[in-house]
């Protein structure tokens, strides 16, 4: 044996990385098979049976505007009976302007001077001044559906079969959601094709977590068994994921701990690099910290099956070691001659190919569509620089003991991180190098037997453009998130009711299209009014803009001084709802279509037209009173857009058109004979409503039918 003690010890890397890989894979491929056998039915309850809750938001120095959203869904929490939910919002900053927010809506604040012990000394606080047998927490971002509580709590009532008390369900989890994109979906332009990035753990494994009755508490959307809580001590406070350690502390004392599979709540993704790094770092060392505390992979008081799942949730931190071996290895081999596998070519096909084709198989059977295994790589290529490191450091016992909130502050900016990408541009032109230095003078035979490697090199280069692809980022103009929801809405104007249909809401304005465009003069103010099943709002709104997308005639309008009333029934429609991001991958989007996908809107010059009245097509040939004649493009009520002019255009020019007669100047000459003409009678026009409709209606009709 030839090799070095440098290629030995890598080989001995690469040969735990696979197992690493096999065995995490294996393990949820377990628990799916088994958590078909434990879906939960929760009872129908009477509205006598019904406990008291207690409600804990917890904030530490988010925004005041933030908290607003979520208080106010949680005061329109549907429960047979309102005395029995009880609002704390739980501040350990003690803030004023908090304290205030809170007295505002009638609930209740719960302050904390010195807190030395995060969010889980938060709580505990909470709790020490509550009395409510069940708690439910959620973060100041998680904003609840007003069935929260009802699909919810009557997991706790469940008879259990072999005696004559409930099931023991110390905790129930439901999904995380978030209502605007994550950093994957953002920055990689696959806001329409792929999930959220979470989705995978909150809707995927921990609900496969139920196979052991073993869920992870996510920290918020959820809802918990004081008498269980009490019974571990409270909320631990030796670690920095304090949720994740509290489901273990109540499964070791014999309590189950479950996910529902629909989310309840949606609340913001990160929207920096930096902060979205940090809060993976700090997950990371998280469970490793609360796993060496807990002992969960060795305690007699966990059952086999749970200990197995909590050593792959462990060995989970170190798959993005084991992708970056991935990547080394055909790079060292085809760039430095360093062999790690002594096998020759059919062998690599008897044992590997299959391996790898029904490894893939098993993934894609995995998940229910959130996830494939190009993204699951493409997501692990980007993140892996950073967290090898941190978790070999944790699993040596160096911690990190500081808990810091997740930044999630909308930005309006630029979200590019050049010095994140400095380590995939290394792996990239080492890649390139061990291509070219590979493939270089090889023909037939001899480029057919390297084909595995240069594939696997080939295909590593792809994960490592769309890992630069996301730290270059993405613009971001938007101060504000865009909701793309669907409702009727009735816009009030000059004594008229119109009736339209929204096309996305955000916090301070909206847009919506009508069957046929009316004028709405630029700075005029009038009402509209959007109805839902549950809720209703009337607001005062000015125009913005307006746009023709696909045949649909746009209105943007932003809001004026409102109601609170009514702005506190508009973010019920707006967030009382499932929103509108994919749920599932598409699976008709290929690797080509992202790449393509990537490169096309990267390098796109961003246009938008903002135009305050619609430019209605004519394309006639009409004759004025002098005598003249002209083709009309267009009209846009201010002016009418002519070509092909016949006559003097700068005498006064009447057009009996119709049932109407505007009366018209000349604008302006534009270029290649075409002229631009000011109607100056259009308040005298707009007298006229049902002719000037009618007109409009029917050249509409007339450009439709062409």
């Amino acid at each position: 044996m030839d090799q070095s003690i440098g290629e030995i010890i890598f080989a001995i890397i690469l040969l735990l990385s696979e197992i690493i890989t096999t065995f995490t894979s294996f393990e949820l491929i377990i628990q799916k098979m088994k958590n078909r056998t434990k879906v939960l039915i929760p009872p129908v309850l009477q509205k006598e049976d019904y406990p008291e809750v207690d409600i804990f938001i917890a904030t530490h120095n988010e925004s005041v505007d933030l908290l607003y959203k979520t208080i106010n869904a949680c005061t329109f929490l549907e429960y047979p009976d309102d005395q029995l939910v009880h609002i704390y919002v739980c501040d350990d900053q003690n803030r004023q302007e908090v304290k205030r927010l809170a007295e505002h809506f009638g609930v209740h604040y719960i302050g904390i001077d010195n807190n030395q012990h995060a969010k889980a000394g938060n709580f505990n606080h909470a709790l020490s001044l509550t009395h409510s047998p069940f708690i439910v927490t959620f973060d100041a971002d998680m904003i609840p559906e007003r069935t929260f509580l009802m699909k919810t709590v009557p997991y706790f009532f469940i008879p259990d079969a072999t005696s004559s008390s409930y099931l023991p369900i110390a905790l129930v989890q439901t999904p995380q959601s978030f209502y605007n994109q994550d950093l994957f979906q953002f920055h990689l332009f696959s806001e329409t094709t792929i999930p959220n990035e979470q989705d995978f753990f909150s809707k995927e494994i921990n609900v496969l977590r139920n196979a052991h009755f073993g869920a992870t508490y996510t920290g918020s959307n959820t809802v918990i068994l004081r008498e269980a809580l009490e019974k571990i001590g409270g909320f631990p406070y030796h670690t920095i994921t304090e949720d994740f350690e509290t489901s273990i502390r109540l499964q070791k004392a014999g309590y189950w701990t479950y996910s529902t599979q629909e989310s309840q709540a949606s609340g913001l993704s990160t929207t920096t690099i930096p902060s979205m790094i940090k809060q993976r770092i700090r997950w990371a060392q998280g469970v490793i910290q609360s796993i060496y505390n807990t002992n969960a992979c060795m305690t007699s008081s966990l059952s086999v099956s749970l200990r197995l799942s909590y050593l792959s949730a462990f060995l989970y931190w170190w798959s993005f070691l084991t992708r970056m071996v991935f990547i080394l290895a055909p790079i060292l081999f085809a760039l430095f001659d360093l062999q790690f596998v002594q096998c020759q070519f059919h062998e690599l096909l008897i044992f590997w190919l299959p391996s790898a084709i029904f490894y893939h198989l098993s993934l894609n059977n995995l998940s229910t569509q959130t996830r494939n295994q190009r993204w699951s790589q493409i997501i692990d290529t980007i993140l892996a620089p950073f967290l090898i490191i941190p978790v070999f450091l944790e699993t040596l016992g160096i911690h990190q003991k500081t808990f810091k909130v997740t930044n999630k502050k909308k930005m309006t900016m630029h979200t590019r991180s050049l010095l994140y990408m400095i380590p995939h541009l290394v792996l990239i032109v080492l890649t390139i190098l061990a291509i070219i230095r590979y493939g270089a003078g090889k023909y037939g035979s001899a480029l057919f037997y390297s084909s595995i490697i240069l594939f696997w090199l080939f295909y590593n280069l792809i994960t490592l453009c769309f890992a630069i692809f996301f730290m270059l980022g993405r613009p971001s103009y938007r101060a504000y998130e865009r909701f793309m929801i669907q409702e009727t809405i009735e816009l009030d104007f000059h004594d008229q009711i119109y009736q339209g249909t929204t096309i996305d809401l955000s916090y301070v304005s909206l847009a919506f299209s009508l069957p046929l465009p009316i004028y709405v003069p630029t700075h005029s103010s009038f009402y509209v009014e959007i109805k839902t099943e549950k809720y209703q709002t009337k607001l005062l709104v000015q125009l913005l803009y307006v746009k023709v997308v696909q045949g649909k005639w746009i209105y943007v309008v932003t809001f004026q001084d409102a109601k609170e009333e009514d702005y506190r029934q508009y973010l019920q429609i707006i967030h009382d709802r499932k929103h509108s991001l994919p749920s599932h991958i598409d699976e008709w989007s290929t690797l080509y279509d992202d790449l393509y996908r990537n490169i096309q809107l990267r390098f796109q010059k961003r246009q938008q037209e903002q135009r305050q009245t619609f430019r209605i097509p004519v394309y006639q040939k009409l004759s004025f009173s002098n005598g003249s004649e002209a083709f009309i493009i267009d009209f846009n009520y201010h002016y009418f857009l002519v070509k092909d002019f016949h006559g003097n255009p700068k005498d006064q020019l009447i057009l009996h058109w119709q049932d109407l007669t505007f009366h018209l100047r000349l604008k302006k000459k534009l270029k290649h004979q075409h002229y631009l003409l000011e109607v100056i009678n259009l308040d005298e026009l707009l007298l006229k409503k049902k002719e000037l409709n009618m007109l409009i209606k029917k050249l509409i009709d007339k450009e439709n039918n062409e």
